[in-house]
């Protein structure tokens, strides 16, 4: 199973199946706080509908297409990462993140952030880390613009929220901009 030490309380764990009911809880705890930027949450009603997205998460891992992990954090599920697709044709990992509402304000995405950066180029050997969050979504935009992450454009209408069209901002690293 894969387990990233981040430090000393934190850590990135491969999501399974084990741990439906605890993402779940976390899912439902903060449905109304998670639903104005994520807009997958009304279809999670269920703890079989977390089950489905982990098999799903570990599917794409087990194609080398994705990986998505539970951060675990002073030994408690606060929230999942990862990248959400691994370009392997164009050496781009795309991260992308949620947090749990009552973990917000410690650092922990930042943190998590630069350890899925490190790891995608110094391991994965990726050429450009890709992050993309909605215009409106600050909190989410301070993980790569604190990283040094370059603003590289929007894209216009590039999600649909509950019937309303968000448009997203794109950030973007590369390699040699990060090992500098």
């Amino acid at each position: 199973m894969f387990t990233y030490r981040i430090d000393e309380g934190l850590a990135l764990r491969i999501l399974d199946v084990g741990d439906k009911e605890e993402v779940f809880k976390l899912t439902d705890e903060a449905r109304s706080y998670l639903r104005e930027w994520l807009p997958w949450v009304d279809r999670v009603k269920e703890v079989s509908d977390t089950e489905e997205f982990i098999k799903m998460t570990k599917k794409g891992f087990a194609e080398n297409q994705s990986l998505n992990a539970a951060i675990v954090y002073q030994g408690e599920v606060v929230g999942v990462a990862g990248y959400n697709l691994l370009d392997w044709t164009n050496h781009i990992a795309h991260i992308g993140y949620w947090l749990g509402e009552g973990h917000q304000g410690k650092g922990i995405m930042t943190r998590v952030a630069r350890a899925l950066t490190d790891y995608a180029i110094f391991n994965l050997m990726m050429n450009k880390v890709e992050i993309r969050a909605a215009e409106g979504n600050v909190k989410s935009r301070a993980v790569p613009e604190r990283l040094g992450y370059v603003e590289e454009g929007r894209i216009r209408a590039g999600e649909c929220l509950y019937g309303e069209y968000v448009n997203h901002v794109v950030y973007g690293v590369l390699a040699e901009e990060w090992k500098n």
